[in-house]
């Protein structure tokens, strides 16, 4: 049997670390900037952890990886 393929979207949204937690990014980023403050500019930076909910889905859709 063939093998499964990943998700493509998912393999470009999300990444795993090397102790295996899953990031994403953060909403509101692309444009409309100039109305944001900085702070809040500031913390678009950084990626998220993924909400524990979520996780099984985008491991699933990743082919499963740790």
């Amino acid at each position: 049997m063939p093998k499964q393929k990943n998700h493509s979207g998912a393999k470009k949204r999300f990444k795993v670390t090397g102790a295996g937690k899953l990031l994403r990014r953060r909403a509101m980023k692309s444009h409309y900037l100039s109305k944001k403050s900085e702070k809040r500019k500031r913390k678009f930076r950084r990626d998220q952890p993924l909400h524990p909910t979520n996780e099984r889905t985008v491991r699933r859709m990743l082919g499963g990886k740790k």
